[in-house]
């Protein structure tokens, strides 16, 4: 219904709140670099701090020490089955 009485002229939330805040609509100075960037570092700490509160010891213990994990050394040589025999001397029936 809002959007009806703003397309046909009627008052909507948006003249009520205009009416009440001075600052609002298109009155309203544009934010400047350092008002953005400061902004944007605020939300970016809330996320962090969101994720923090949502994971587990456990896992926050397995992200922090990821780069020390231990990897297995590759099993057998470069040599792999479809490669063919290793010794050109002898045949292969093909079957």
């Amino acid at each position: 219904m809002d959007a009806l009485r703003r397309l046909f002229g009627g008052g909507g939330r948006d003249d009520d709140a205009a009416r009440r805040d001075p600052d609002a609509g298109e009155a309203r100075r544009p934010a400047t670099d350092e008002e953005i960037e400061a902004d944007e570092r605020t939300h970016e700490l809330e996320l962090l701090r969101a994720e923090q509160e949502r994971l587990s010891d456990l896992v926050v213990r397995q992200q922090r020490y990821a780069d020390r994990s231990w990897i297995p050394q590759a099993q057998g040589g470069p040599r792999r089955a479809e490669d063919g025999d290793a010794d050109p001397g002898r045949e292969t029936d093909g079957a």
